[in-house]
């Protein structure tokens, strides 16, 4: 894991931190399966699920009709689906789940592992591709085969899934991270092949949100002077800072994109976190909308990334991770139904589904985990108090939250 402390970011913080520990913190636990590829994984010759779902006009791959897709990110290595869809009183609709890519045979046996688990509580996956050894390792083979993966997930399970490939290329704390050439260019190249071989199946393109770009300081950063850091010059000053574009260096292009994604979180009103904070009317809608940094960084300015790519671009957005923080050994502040009650307020709000119509996914961060940013463990799930779970997902606006089987 490749952590960033980014003290120069404004009240609001996002996703990185967390995503990057649910990659490489979380091992995998789940059932034993035959490795893809193996006769076990790939007798089925012919389709048991019927014909997979397809596009309608007008819409993208997996895009539902109207509302959005409840999902969970959820800890494997505790907790099964269906225990996770007792505890919330619903069964999410996308459950999420991390893989090494290129994959090995363990790595494959546990994706179809994950796959059967979605399968048996009728969701949908989103499988989350981190080519933790370079860009270079992405062939035109290994985006066929986990082309071939995926149709497998439908004709085999029934489940349709969702591909998040090389999230968060726009930090500094990846393999990948700020080489937009060649991330480009290998995005393009899995989508061609899951769109190819995998019509049930939809790719995510998921920078970070911009606040603190360009995250200087991390392993991975752009090299001043370099091929990379050229290119992401977009103003053309010579510099590359916080000035130039966070995202367009990165976009793969619609043909190559079925949804845009990105990941939000309440860490507190201000650094250094870790205590337990109600966040400000409106936090979830400025995390959207972006953030002014011009204060901190010379005066860069986050653009809005739903106007711009899921307005712009025409595509439908996945909040793909989000939580609040909250510190169970805190002996003061709010209490932790009021911290996650605020959140939920304003992430599954009727004013976030009218503001936001292109929403068509928010999943909930369902872990309990050591934090290296706070140096505490932080209880980030919404059932750690099922009642509350419960009584919150019955509140959420009428009609707008899909759930599993709906």
């Amino acid at each position: 894991m490749h952590r960033l402390t980014r003290a120069v970011l404004v009240v609001l913080a996002t996703c990185s931190i967390i995503a990057c520990t649910a990659s490489s913190s979380a091992p995998s636990t789940l059932p034993t399966a035959a490795p893809v590829g193996s006769p076990a994984a790939s007798a089925s010759a012919q389709p048991s699920f019927g014909p997979p779902p397809t596009a309608v006009p007008g819409r993208a791959r997996l895009q539902p009709a109207s509302g959005a897709y409840f999902g969970l990110n959820l800890d494997w290595g505790n907790e099964t689906a269906a225990q996770a869809s007792d505890a919330l009183g619903h069964t999410p609709a996308v459950w999420v789940q991390f893989a090494n890519f290129p994959m090995d045979d363990g790595t494959g046996a546990n994706v179809e592992a994950f796959v059967e688990q979605v399968a048996s509580v009728g969701g949908m996956g989103l499988l989350t591709l981190e080519p933790n050894g370079g860009l270079d390792t992405v062939t035109d083979q290994v985006a066929a085969d986990v082309g071939d993966l995926l149709a497998r997930a439908w004709t085999e399970h029934g489940v349709p899934m969702f591909v998040r490939f090389a999230h968060e290329m726009n930090g500094s704390w990846y393999a990948w991270s700020q080489q937009p050439t060649e991330y480009v260019s290998a995005f393009q190249k899995v989508a061609a092949a899951v769109h190819q071989r995998s019509p049930s199946s939809a790719m995510i393109w998921a920078p970070n949100q911009g606040g603190g770009y360009p995250f200087m300081g991390g392993k991975y950063a752009a090299a001043a002077g370099s091929k990379d850091a050229t290119v992401l010059d977009t103003n053309g000053d010579g510099a590359f800072d916080a000035k130039d574009d966070p995202y367009a260096p990165y976009y793969p292009g619609d043909d190559a994109v079925d949804w845009i994604g990105v990941s939000l979180y309440h860490w507190g009103l201000a650094y250094p976190w870790g205590e337990n904070e109600l966040p400000r009317p409106g936090t979830f809608e400025k995390l959207i909308r972006g953030v002014d940094t011009g204060a901190h960084q010379g005066g860069g300015t986050v653009p809005d990334l739903y106007k711009v790519y899921a307005d712009g671009h025409d595509k439908p957005l996945a909040v793909i991770e989000t939580s609040i923080l909250y510190d169970p050994s805190a002996t003061s502040g709010p209490s932790e139904k009021d911290l996650k009650t605020a959140w939920f307020d304003q992430v599954y709000s009727d004013a976030t589904r009218t503001a936001f119509p292109r929403i068509g996914m928010l999943n909930w961060f369902e872990w309990r985990k050591q934090e290296s940013e706070v140096g505490r463990v932080i209880d980030w799930r919404l059932a750690s108090d099922p009642a509350l779970a419960r009584s919150l997902l019955d509140s959420a606006p009428e009609g707008w939250l899909h759930f599993a089987g709906e």
